[in-house]
């Protein structure tokens, strides 16, 4: 296959300014400042100018460094990395809304990009004027435009509005007709962000077909999602951005795998509160967390510090074990009745979770605390984090795949004597 997109050594820098005044000025700093300044004007001598204190520094942020890499006609590629990692940078670079500051890109065929709500769109235009608008800046004849025209709108299900003004458009419909005019008029290159998120369930799962359909068309799809279920679905390589640098291009499981573990890392296995809230009578101030067992037979050991500092209703506690990216796996309740009492100023829990087989990779541990299911009295989201190395399967040399769950049940055979393998 062709190289169609091609990366050499690219960056980016952006100029950011920084104010050296306070945050908040009183009236009379302000207007001292500008007499001030007024002041060295008439004041200085002719032909010499006074140095002047200047109120702000400007500081260089490079959103992008030394990033290289080569798309192949067809392939489906998604963009990972956390806000600000330079996702958004790179696809504007590769749409031409800007331009590098060092390096190059080489784009081989015609791109439509849909990076926000409503891209291109004219808002006093209605939906019918703007698909054909669309069309024209892409290079499209109106023929060309027309044979496509029932099709888009049948996509994007927005019959009964053709006729109005786009600015009259839910978010939901602007990403609707967006998506299908840029996804319909046959681009060599489709580029989506994460618009795609504003969309219903039904609907993205419509516009992932759209795009598997498209690459398998010999088109190149670039998709940027924080949905890593959307990703692997859909894509096929993966790179990884951070900090602005090229951290992994690999095929998209691995990809995912490296950007999970290195989310989950930077959570460690103990969680301090650092300010004191205790706005509901009862907090969590310390969690300890350690991985005890073998696999198949693992258990999780919590130490979980509390402290009352009002009269509040007896409490229980719930832990959720979640996955590298927050969804909830399973949820473990030690008490379902309050033991947990104002009486006591503090409370020093240990808690032990016996964990199913689990596939290796790594996890995540929320906390609550309440008194009862519609009373939170505090809350730790993904406090801590453990990892799980081996697989549960003894002798499993192939690689697990969260595509298939995160729980391996035991299993067995029963053949037609009744004798089991």
């Amino acid at each position: 296959m062709d190289t169609v997109v091609r990366a050499r050594d690219l960056g980016k820098k952006y100029v950011i300014g920084h104010d050296r005044q306070d945050t908040y000025l009183t009236l009379r700093d302000e207007i001292a400042g500008r007499l001030r300044s007024a002041s060295r004007r008439l004041i200085r001598p002719l032909g010499r100018a006074l140095p002047v204190q200047e109120d702000s520094v400007q500081e260089e942020f490079w959103a992008l460094r030394d990033v290289n890499f080569e798309i192949r006609q067809g392939e489906r590629v998604g963009i990972i990395g956390r806000n600000g990692a330079g996702k958004s940078t790179l696809l504007k670079l590769l749409s031409r809304i800007t331009e590098p500051t060092l390096g190059r890109i080489e784009i081989r065929g015609r791109v439509t990009s849909l990076l926000e709500v409503g891209t291109g769109f004219h808002p006093e235009l209605t939906g019918r004027e703007n698909i054909y608008l669309n069309g024209a800046v892409l290079g499209m004849t109106r023929k060309e435009i027309k044979s496509r025209f029932e099709e888009i709108v049948s996509f994007a299900e927005i019959e009964k509005f053709l006729d109005t003004p786009v600015k009259r458009y839910s978010s939901g419909m602007y990403v609707r007709l967006a998506f299908s005019v840029a996804a319909h008029l046959e681009p060599e290159i489709l580029i989506v962000d994460e618009v795609l998120a504003v969309g219903d369930y039904q609907f993205q799962r419509k516009c992932l077909g759209k795009m598997s359909k498209v690459a398998h068309e010999g088109r190149t799809v670039i998709f940027v999602s924080h949905n890593m279920a959307a990703i692997k679905a859909l894509c096929e390589k993966g790179i990884v951005l951070e900090q602005g640098r090229l951290a992994l291009i690999h095929d998209v499981q691995n990809c995912v795998a490296f950007y999970e573990a290195q989310s989950v890392r930077e959570r460690s296995a103990n969680w301090i509160r650092s300010s004191r809230q205790a706005k509901n009578g009862l907090e969590i101030v310390q969690i300890k967390s350690t991985l005890t067992g073998k696999q198949p037979v693992l258990a999780l050991e919590l130490q979980i510090m509390l402290e009352s500092h009002s009269h509040h209703n007896p409490a229980f506690l719930a832990i959720d074990i979640l996955d590298s990216f927050g969804l909830g796996l399973m949820q473990a309740l030690p008490r379902l009745e309050g033991f947990l009492l104002a009486t006591r100023k503090e409370h020093l829990i240990n808690v032990t979770v016996d964990l199913p087989p689990l596939i290796p990779g790594p996890y995540l541990v929320s906390v609550w605390v309440g008194g009862h299911n519609t009373e939170t009295l505090d809350e730790v989201k993904e406090a801590v984090a453990f990892e799980i190395h081996d697989s549960p399967t003894i002798g499993r040399a192939f690689q697990h795949s969260s595509d298939h769950g995160y729980i391996v049940p035991e299993s067995k055979i029963r053949d037609a004597d009744g004798d089991r393998h």
